[in-house]
């Protein structure tokens, strides 16, 4: 566990870290991104943080890839590349840096690991897990594959190295029904979110397809009566849910879909009212792209995105910690799983 008392002492001894309002104005370029969520006084508060970042990665001949559920100050402020877990996975292969820093979950970090097994990939805080990474294991895929001989594993990026390299191939939110069509098996086992394989059930009905029970803590606490009664409430919002949601949450949107999914229909839509379905920075992070469109509505935090912190990231910078690193031979096995998906999804245009 970080000793964040010590972290802070030492980094204030490296940098100057107090709240600067003319630094803050001098990186207003960087605010006028997230100035709707913002305010001045948190900017001031960590533009210090975000000047010290971009100077280091320099230094450190660094990228920051950064999942839409950051916050804005890393998000806008240090991310070098941004996205949902399938684009992420695309740009970690294209870097051309010595250093990744992954601000996002722990298996992401073993993704990029997975697939630049040459670069350092650095993880600001170990503790980062998530709960459908932990739902399933390799001897949860055996147990799968026992119950239904020959049919492949179609395993969410969302698993550990060891589930992927059990894996016949990956796949994310926003690929994954194109995935599941194109595999030449009547029946298809899906690990480890219930609730998407259940979604990509019905857009994939010529396909038999099994699941293991697990779910994201998230996305498993809204409920359909829920989004029916924000609809009674607040008419004319346009309801947008992530897929890992329950079908029947889903059945109740407007419209659902990964992330960048949801950022593309947004984007495209405008519409004046908009609830988004999934995790709390995803609104916040397209606030001031969109400023015609009003975000409202229930949120559910991730305490595990949220574990990563401005301080955080400039730490495992300024130490070159924590690195991820995983066994060459389940790396090997892992790289395929991924990179079958990462091939497959370009060859369907995706």
């Amino acid at each position: 566990m970080l000793d964040l008392q010590f972290m802070e002492q030492e980094l204030s001894e490296a940098y100057d870290l107090e709240p600067n309002p003319d630094l803050a104005e001098s990186l207003s370029d960087i605010y006028a991104r997230m100035n709707r969520v913002v305010t001045p006084v948190e900017w001031a508060i960590q533009a210090p943080y975000v000047a010290a970042i971009n100077r280091l990665k320099k230094e450190r001949n660094a990228v920051i890839l950064a999942h839409n559920y950051m916050t804005p100050d890393i998000f806008h402020g240090v991310s070098d590349v941004v996205g949902d877990s399938l684009q992420l996975a695309v740009k970690a292969v294209e870097v051309q840096a010595d250093v990744i820093v992954q601000c996002g979950v722990h298996f992401m970090a073993e993704t990029s690991k997975i697939l630049n097994p040459a670069k350092t990939v650095l993880m600001p805080d170990m503790e980062a897990g998530c709960s459908l990474a932990e739902s399933i294991t390799s001897a949860g895929i055996a147990q799968m594959r026992e119950q239904y001989p020959g049919a492949p594993v179609v395993s969410y990026v969302n698993t550990t190295a060891e589930v992927k390299a059990a894996s016949d191939i990956c796949c994310t939110s926003s690929n994954a029904a194109q995935i599941v069509g194109a595999l030449d098996s009547d029946t298809i086992i899906m690990t480890p979110d219930q609730y998407l394989a259940q979604n990509v059930a019905k857009q994939v009905p010529q396909k038999r397809i099994v699941w293991w029970e697990g779910s994201c803590i998230v996305h498993e606490q809204y409920t359909a009566q829920d989004i029916r009664e924000f609809r009674e409430w607040n008419p004319g919002t346009r309801i947008i849910a992530h897929p890992e949601c329950p079908p029947d949450v889903v059945n109740e949107a407007d419209f659902s879909g990964s992330t960048s999914g949801i950022l593309d229909y947004v984007t495209r839509e405008k519409p004046e009212k908009a609830m988004l379905v999934t995790e709390c920075s995803m609104a916040s992070n397209i606030s001031d792209e969109l400023p015609e469109v009003e975000f409202i509505g229930p949120c559910n935090m991730c305490p595990y995105m949220k574990k990563i912190t401005l301080q955080k990231v400039l730490w495992s910078l300024h130490t070159m910690t924590e690195p991820v690193e995983v066994e060459p031979e389940v790396a090997e096995k892992a790289r395929i799983a991924v990179q079958r998906m990462i091939d497959l999804s370009r060859k369907l245009g995706l």
